[in-house]
């Protein structure tokens, strides 16, 4: 359904408490865990060669960013995927997501950098909310089963109108770099409800995947209780 490229990525994970972040999920989600811990991120990037059922998109080459948190279905075996708490995006067409309930807002979004050092900066539109951050690359290296958690997600989530959506997305292992923050500003996590982040960040960086492939947003069956009547 959507194709793109996406580049210039910077991942900064933090962990939470896991009922902080449980609150603030749909009914028919669980937050997953970590060695007991929930995660957010925020990850600032640029899209890329966007294209719909094979259409280019005006303005093919654009910033976005998300903050995400890591979920799984109801049933604790149920596929994993991530939740986004917001999309800042810089191109008002894909606000056609919110169709589905991916929260996508309308933002001015900048990407800054050469070499080892990247400057990301972002403002949603009506004064809302704003971030900035630079990142320095570090040298490429094996991906811990934590930093595989965190990026090995094959669908995303969403939720409108009392239904969840499962929409899958494909695309190969993200090649990962450690990366020192040298500049972080953002009330963004604030803003979609979550309480400051108490520890330092990890912090990846990766030059990207491509292709990205998108399929088309499906309703979730949502398993419910059994209920036994008794004679």
């Amino acid at each position: 359904m959507l194709r793109a490229c996406w580049t210039h990525q910077a991942f900064v994970h933090w962990p939470y408490p896991p009922g902080e972040v449980q609150s603030l999920l749909p009914s028919g989600l669980l937050v997953d865990t970590f060695q007991g811990r929930a995660w957010v991120s925020l990850t600032p990037f640029v899209m890329e060669s966007v294209s719909v059922l094979g259409v280019p998109l005006p303005h093919r080459t654009f910033p976005e960013t998300n903050v995400r948190t890591y979920v799984r279905l109801t049933d604790r075996d149920g596929p994993r995927g991530v939740w986004f708490f917001t999309l800042e995006v810089a191109n008002p067409l894909m606000l056609a997501g919110l169709s589905f309930g991916v929260p996508y807002h309308w933002a001015d979004l900048r990407v800054r950098g050469a070499g080892p050092e990247h400057r990301y900066t972002g403002r949603r539109r009506a004064n809302g909310p704003s971030y900035r951050l630079t990142v320095r690359t570090g040298p490429a290296l094996p991906a811990t089963d934590l930093d595989a958690w965190l990026t090995d997600r094959s669908r995303a989530y969403s939720y409108r109108a009392g239904i969840l959506w499962n929409t899958p997305v494909q695309h190969e292992a993200w090649p990962l770099r450690r990366a020192t923050l040298t500049d972080l500003q953002e009330n963004l996590t604030r803003s979609a409800g979550l309480p400051p982040p108490s520890s330092e960040p990890l912090t990846h960086t990766s030059p990207g995947v491509c292709p990205v492939l998108f399929g088309p947003p499906r309703p979730v069956a949502v398993g419910r209780p059994r209920v036994v009547l008794k004679r």
